[in-house]
């Protein structure tokens, strides 16, 4: 499968009530994932700042009328904590948002979470 093939697999925008279960599950089932608004610029950002490291995160876009629903079952998946978009999970759980993502990657700490998580190709 071509590199871009793969890539848009890994993307999806999810307008449905039934989209927010299926963040949830690709929260649960792909190494790193982050989860946006549709047409988020953060979301961008810190999709640049995974790839720099080796990461290829899967992203979860989701239209502005179901985030409430969708931080709901997020905060499931992160223990209890109600999140801000964009939101990204490592290895299925919370990881933080993009200032985590920045102050990880200036520590060089991200790496090798990433690593751990299985999100690396390296």
């Amino acid at each position: 499968m071509p590199v871009g093939q793969e890539f848009k697999s890994m993307q999806r925008r999810l307008s449905s009530a039934a989209g927010a279960a299926e963040c949830k599950s690709m929260v649960e089932e792909s190494p790193v994932v982050v989860v946006a608004r549709r047409g988020c610029c953060m979301s961008f950002v810190v999709r640049r700042l995974l790839q720099s490291v080796g990461a290829n995160p899967a992203m979860c876009e989701v239209e502005e009328r179901h985030v409430d629903e969708l931080a709901r079952h997020l905060a499931e998946a992160g223990g209890g904590v109600l999140m801000q978009l964009p939101a990204v999970f490592v290895g299925g759980r919370w990881f933080g948002g993009t200032e985590r993502v920045i102050a990880t990657l200036i520590r060089e700490e991200l790496r090798p979470l990433l690593k751990q998580a299985g999100g690396l190709w390296l």
